[in-house]
């Protein structure tokens, strides 16, 4: 949801830097943004992984995210966005 939303990196082509380097410049979405997400743990131990025997998954279940925002965004609006992230001004490009 963030990389379809909000994460965005500002460039200055004239100087060759980002503009937005910080946390306190770069918009990530918080707890009120996201709302509620389910965790479910794997029960299944295995050492070879890791010591703990932990197990992630999780980027591999948000990959599709910012395409199915993009698709949703199509569907509600008739407007293709191929640009991350979705703002209202590339919305009203028509």
């Amino acid at each position: 949801m963030s990389k379809a939303l909000h994460e965005e990196s500002v460039r200055d082509n004239n100087v060759g830097r980002f503009m937005n380097h910080s946390l306190a410049e770069y918009h990530i979405p918080v707890n009120a943004d996201v709302h509620d997400m389910d965790v479910i743990f794997v029960e299944e131990h295995d050492d070879i992984v890791n010591p703990l025997g932990a197990k992630g998954l999780g980027e591999i279940g948000i990959v599709g995210t910012p395409a199915a925002i993009a698709n949703a965004i199509f569907h509600a609006t008739g407007k293709r966005v191929h640009d991350l992230p979705i703002t209202l001004d590339k919305l009203m490009e028509w």
